[in-house]
């Protein structure tokens, strides 16, 4: 008993550092926590989440070189228009908008561009900035499950395939799920949240002390000569990722025999459109590595790399004990499932490294296997609650819509979990689960 709490103090430690440190930082503290368990309390460090961590390098490489064409801008300005055209409706835009983009991009960093003009079309309505930027921070967070091309998804339905779920309905029910969750939270949320900003006591403050800028446009910048034809040649590339995993699954098969897996198709298609952006849109390769989608890209690769390998060695030095607890659980209770991922989350800081470490536990502990998969709808009703990464007042996201909302609305609470993004998460992520268990019974 003493060794396992000196074992979870490290590993709660190391995460409490990183977080506490910031940004990349909570990779390398994770990788001080494997040295600290693996030398001195005689653990084995468990597996690193190389097809993870690969899948997003290969997400990010094709969507910094979109960005670099000019191409993420062009979609922001697409944005753009829609949310200045209807400005009241902010709250309902703002996270669909911001779900949709997390769809296609397969990164929630793609909304880091329209916070600005979230912030200003919020501020020319009378509307605290913090309720539309929690509202598409949770629903960028939440989108991830819905993806084709993000890594946590690929790992879950490579997973559920060989439990009798085909790719295409298990994306149908993530993004219906997810979807319909992000909206009844905007509705939820703009009826029991104050909206007036007049009414907002540092708002005033800030704009005595001048530091609210008037509401305006906010991106002006004509679209690069390759804009569009980036965009194409990456929305082409998922649409190929989808109709190739479509066609290799299980129970549609209409490639056989199958060569090229999922993830290796996946990785390939990114890398493809990238090379192809690169050549017809005429950017330069090493500007591709200034990009902000880029650095942010490789903070999350080392950040999983850390954090998960930290996490899958504590799991896996207590493999035992967890399936034992987590099976009687899950089993009397299956929305549990979905408090273990929401936890596990919240520590692990990855969709994709929460999915991994807790996904073959409770696999292994219900007994589900190809020849048994009727409890298999649970993981399909709960994957959604890999998402809780607001919980901790530290995702780049977040801290992002904190640092770009100048009214003040958008702030962090003396106490960790009183921030603006709390009750959003928790409200989605409950939502999409009941979603989940209402619908995916019925395949």
């Amino acid at each position: 008993m003493f060794e396992l709490i000196l074992q979870l103090v490290v590993f709660l430690g190391a995460i409490f550092i990183g977080i506490r440190l910031g940004g990349i930082a909570i990779g390398y503290t994770g990788g001080l926590g494997v040295v600290i368990l693996g030398l001195f309390l005689g653990m084995k460090p468990g597996n690193i989440p190389w097809d993870v961590i690969l899948i997003i390098a290969a997400a990010i490489a094709a969507i910094s070189a979109m960005q670099q064409a000019g191409g993420l801008d062009y979609m922001v300005r697409i944005t753009e228009r829609i949310l200045r055209a209807h400005p009241k409706f902010i709250n309902y835009l703002a996270p669909a908008c911001g779900w949709l983009l997390t769809i296609l991009a397969g990164t929630g960093n793609a909304v880091f561009s329209l916070m600005p003009v979230v912030v200003d079309v919020a501020k020319s309505q009378n509307i605290k900035p913090s309720v539309p930027l929690s509202l598409m921070v949770v629903s960028s967070q939440i989108g991830i499950t819905a993806s084709p091309v993000s890594a946590a998804v690929v790992y879950m339905s490579g997973v559920l395939e060989p439990l009798g779920w085909n790719y295409p309905v298990l994306i149908g029910i993530w993004i219906v799920t997810t979807f319909i969750a992000c909206m009844l939270t905007a509705f939820i949320v703009s009826i029991i949240t104050p909206l007036d900003l007049s009414k907002d006591s540092v708002y005033q403050e800030r704009l005595k002390a001048g530091l609210v800028k008037d509401e305006g446009e906010i991106l002006h910048s004509k679209d690069k000569p390759g804009a569009k034809l980036s965009v194409i040649i990456f929305l082409s590339a998922v649409l190929c990722v989808v109709f190739y995993a479509t066609a290799i699954s299980d129970n549609i098969k209409l490639i056989s025999p199958v060569i090229v897996k999922r993830d290796e198709a996946i990785m390939s298609f990114l890398l493809t459109a990238a090379a192809l952006i690169t050549l017809f849109c005429k950017i330069e390769p090493a500007k591709i590595l200034d990009t902000s989608v880029f650095k942010s890209g490789m903070t999350a690769c080392v950040c999983v790399f850390g954090v998960a390998w930290l996490g899958n060695t504590f799991v896996a030095g207590h493999e035992q004990q967890i399936k034992d607890l987590a099976g009687e659980w899950v089993r009397d209770y299956p929305a549990m499932l979905a408090v273990a991922f929401f936890f596990a989350s919240t520590l692990l800081y990855s969709q994709a490294a929460t999915a991994k470490a807790i996904t073959p536990i409770i696999l292994t502990a219900l007994g589900i296997s190809a020849t048994n998969p009727n409890d298999s709808y649970m993981l399909v009703a709960c994957f959604a609650a890999v998402s809780a990464l607001f919980v901790l007042p530290t995702y780049p996201t977040l801290l992002g819509a904190v640092q770009m909302d100048d009214t003040g609305s958008t702030r962090i609470g003396k106490f960790i979990f009183n921030h603006p993004f709390f009750i959003p998460g928790i409200l989605a992520i409950v939502i999409a689960v009941i979603l989940g268990f209402l619908i995916a019974p019925l395949f």
